[in-house]
């Protein structure tokens, strides 16, 4: 037998226990080292020692330790301290971030650990959660977290939200009863209660019969384990750009050791200036400015309310193409609201959102005073009657302690002016008989100042029929048979708007009548009015939404509520438009993934769906080439977020297993808050983009001036020190800079970009090759001009070579801010980039006029004649190319 089947008898004796007495600390010691502690087993944590080394695995990170070897072998000592130096700075960048990421996800573990009650040598008390073993008696109230999977062996009017497991967003009514019916699922496990799962009414006791990684949502999260972790598209973009530059360097170098070795040069000559060709084509700052742009875009969206866990995953949300997001709680704000009321023929309605009990209610078009409308304000007085929520007010904000149902009741009731303290004042309750599954009804027997006694009695708007004999219409008290069609049209106006409906009913009853049984109490009713309620949809949402469209990315929302409710939230959001459907998951389960592809670009709403569901979903849309994100709070959505290309779970509602997954942590659990991810990590692609183009066009002018140089038979015109000052100074402020630019204005205006797309594509590789040659050509012209003057002195123009391609590169960093020209945006909109670009200014004077440093970088001081050469030149790559850019439009 299972636990559900199992008598409480059975139960004890199975799991030596007693209901009474509970367990002994010895005992519970014990169990505790057999079965471990109650808590899921994370995946083994890696040391900091191997997080720290791990931050050096890059490819583009060994070569440039090789080429340090190399550096030092040859005696370049400088060259070897200051890439080194690079190295070392990011993988500290990347470690800490890792560090930070972890920190704060252990704080949100720590803050959600719930604490528990048992009963152990035969006195309740209060422990953490992770002690509890199976065989525990353990108690909990409304708004109590149960802490581990629990066959219940009492329950008053208890209702438990298991939205975790399930996506039901209606807690689910529970029993202590024996079972002996099949389970479809955990919402049919009516006496049993599972680990994270939330006590949203009443109050029970239960038996521990599953613990840690034997629980429900241990098993789910076992699922993980298996779960394969994706590549994102940066990581193989960057991967792909480290082995061009690598294979490109070496190839360089070949050429030019040969070249240099048949012209008659020194074998031992020849390979330095390959080393400084090579140290010239690969930027290493690279992997570091990626790495601080990626931090940086992680702080933003800190103040965004979101927790970015893995450095890409800002970006990889800039690509993505579809949104699947989960309803409840993300798209809706949680918070189940009476929006319509109706009453014999009369409807009203209710505005505000949330617990707030602020609002307004409207018939038709007029404003009106639910004070001065006796039906409509008794229709609110016996809501909040038949009711037992809580509204707490804490810091300025609403929260409810009860069933969401009850809690829309209350509100609507607060809106009109009600509240608890008068109401019991002028009526006092004397018997309540509490809701149950079987009757889906509750009432209660009210005495009134006057002494008089009634019934209000509060269920489902079917139910309510039958048990009601009137009904009160235009304040009269007729047959209910006479009105069943107007009735059944109210009910089914409300559904069509997916409103949960309630109804409510009443009768007047004999003073001193006793009413010992529910039958009696709900019998021969008068059938009051209707409270038509939704969990309404977060008003930034739709706006977000739209964006996302314009974008080209699709959101889908994936629930497991009922699809009436999710097709109107759908609708009111502009999910659901024009020929798009809606999928069932009893019609899912039927399909396979390659069926699923074939229908899935024309469904935006996935409804009644189960975990394995949402897996198939991403798989699905994966298979077709789109860039997935998920969204989800639950345990039963974290294998489809760990699937999926970017996984993104909630921070406020979010189960531990769901933060596990992710790469990011939304800390207001808003679907708006991604449309900010989106934007940022478009934003940082782009960029990466720039400082790509821009530290590439440079080592391009680098390279040719060097071969150029060999091949025409010319001296060095740069040497080793000066290619990697210019390499980490010249070209590390500024590339820095360039990832701190702000957005252009059509950023989230254009299509997702192709996941495949390399980092040259959109004609990138010819701006970088285009932008390199002349940078190379206008440098090594001046470096002739001078040498050619003056040829016995080398250093001289050296210096001035040295110069003419900083130059150059300072004002070709404004022309990386757009992808069109120079003059498409304000050259001084980023102030980061000018302070970076004046900085880098000063640091080139340094290098030339302070003696000290012009021993080391074998400069002098240059001529201010020169400088009218210098600067010329420089000017010529990023204007030639900028005016015939202008020209070209004026055409």
């Amino acid at each position: 037998m299972t636990f559900r089947e199992m008598n409480i008898e059975d139960l004890e004796t199975t799991l030596k226990t007693d209901k009474d007495v509970g367990i002994t600390e010895t005992e519970a010691r014990k169990r505790q080292k057999e079965q471990g502690f109650n808590e899921l087993q994370a995946g083994e944590k890696q040391s900091v020692i191997l997080l720290f080394f791990a931050q050096f695995k890059d490819f583009m990170v060994i070569v440039l330790l090789a080429a340090t070897l190399i550096s030092g072998l040859l005696g370049e000592y400088i060259d070897a301290i200051a890439i080194i130096a690079i190295i070392l700075m990011n993988g500290l960048l990347g470690f800490y971030q890792e560090r930070r990421a972890e920190k704060s996800l252990d704080a949100l573990k720590e803050m959600a650990a719930p604490q528990i009650y048992v009963l152990r040598d035969g006195e309740w008390r209060k422990i953490p959660s992770r002690e509890a073993v199976v065989g525990d008696i353990i108690k909990f109230i409304s708004g109590d977290r149960i802490g581990a999977d629990v066959r219940l062996i009492e329950a008053y009017s208890l209702e438990i939200e298991e939205s975790a497991l399930t996506g039901e967003s209606v807690p689910s009514i529970k029993q202590s009863e024996s079972l002996h019916f099949p389970a479809e699922g955990i919402g049919d496990e009516e006496n049993m209660a599972f680990m994270g799962t939330m006590v949203s009414r009443g109050s029970g006791i239960g038996i521990i019969v599953g613990t840690g990684m034997n629980t429900a949502m241990g098993k789910i999260a076992d699922l993980l384990q298996s779960a394969e972790t994706q590549d994102t598209p940066l990581q193989l973009r960057l991967e792909q750009l480290g082995k061009i530059l690598i294979t490109t360097a070496l190839f360089l170098t070949l050429i030019v050791v040969v070249t240099g070795i048949l012209q008659g040069n020194p074998l031992y000559t020849m390979f330095l200036a390959g080393v400084s060709l090579a140290v010239a084509a690969i930027p290493e700052g690279l992997p570091a400015i990626v790495t601080v742009a990626l931090s940086l875009g992680v702080q933003r969206m800190i103040k965004k309310n979101a927790i970015v866990r893995k450095l890409p995953a800002v970006e990889t949300l800039g690509c993505a193409s579809v949104i699947c997001s989960d309803k409840t709680g993300t798209m809706t704000q949680n918070k189940m609201t009476v929006t319509h009321l109706w009453s014999g023929g009369h409807t009203w309605q209710v505005t505000g959102t949330g617990y707030a009990p602020s609002g307004e209610f409207y018939y038709g078009e007029r404003a009106v005073q639910p004070k001065g409308n006796k039906t409509l304000f008794q229709l609110l007085t016996f809501g909040m009657l038949c009711n037992n929520s809580e509204l707490i007010l804490k810091k300025d904000r609403f929260t409810l302690n009860g069933d969401p149902t009850e809690g829309a009741m209350l509100v609507a009731a607060m809106k009109a002016g009600l509240n608890r303290e008068n109401v019991v004042e002028q009526f006092t309750i004397v018997k309540e008989f509490p809701f149950d599954s079987t009757r889906k009804m509750m009432s209660v027997i009210v005495k009134d100042n006057q002494g008089k006694h009634f019934v209000v009695a509060k269920g489902a708007p079917d139910v309510m029929i039958s048990h009601s004999s009137s009904i009160l219409w235009q304040e009269r008290v007729v047959r209910i048979s006479e009105y069943q069609t107007q009735i059944q049209e109210a009910i089914n106006g409300l559904a069509q708007q997916a409103l949960r409906t309630i109804a409510i009913g009443y009768k007047p009853i004999p003073s001193g009548t006793v009413l010992l049984h529910e039958s009696e109490a709900e019998s021969d009713l008068i059938y009051f009015g209707l409270h038509g309620m939704i969990d309404p949809p977060r008003p930034e949402v739709k706006e977000a939404v739209r964006e996302a469209r314009e974008a080209g990315i699709k959101t889908v929302m994936i629930t497991g509520d009922h699809v009436a409710t999710a097709k109107a939230i759908a609708g009111q959001l502009g999910i659901l438009r024009g020929k798009e459907r809606v999928l069932e998951g009893k019609e899912l389960a039927e399909m396979t993934v390659d069926q699923l592809e074939d229908i899935v670009e024309d469904v935006a709403v996935f409804a009644r769906v189960s975990p394995e569901h949402k897996l198939k979903i991403v798989r699905a849309l994966q298979n077709n080439g789109h860039i997935v994100a998920m969204t989800g709070d639950g345990v039963n959505d974290a294998p489809a977020i760990k699937a999926a290309d970017i996984g993104i779970s909630m921070g406020i509602t979010g189960t531990d297993v769901a933060k596990e997954a992710s790469s990011l942590i939304l800390l207001d659990d808003n679907f708006a808050t991604i449309k900010a991810a989106i934007k940022e990590g478009r934003n940082i692609y782009e960029n990466i983009r720039k400082f790509i183009r821009y530290l590439l066009a440079s080592n391009v002018g680098e390279i040719l001036v060097m071969f150029f140089a060999m091949v025409c038979a010319l001296p060095l015109p740069l040497i080793p020190i000066q290619i990697l000052w210019v390499n980490l100074v010249t070209d590390g402020l500024p590339a820095m800079a360039l990832g701190l630019d702000k957005a252009e204005n059509d950023v989230m205006k254009r299509d997702p970009r192709d996941p495949k797309e390399g980092v040259f594509a959109r004609g990138l590789g010819w701006k970088i090759i285009s932008r390199g040659f002349l940078i190379g050509i206008s440098t090594l012209i001046a470096f002739i001009v001078i040498y050619k003057n003056n040829p016995d002195n080398l250093v001289y123009a050296q210096t001035i070579a040295f110069t003419t391609l900083v130059l150059a590169q300072l004002i070709h960093v404004f022309d990386c801010r757009s992808e069109r020209s120079i003059f498409s945006r304000n050259p001084f909109g980023n102030k980061y980039l000018v302070a970076a670009v004046i900085s880098s200014l000063v640091l080139l004077l340094v290098v030339i006029y302070y003696p000290p440093l012009q021993v080391i970088f074998h400069t002098v001081p240059i001529a201010s004649r020169d400088w009218l050469l210098v600067i010329g030149m420089a000017s010529i790559p990023t204007f030639l190319l900028a005016g015939s850019i202008l020209i070209r439009k004026t055409r």
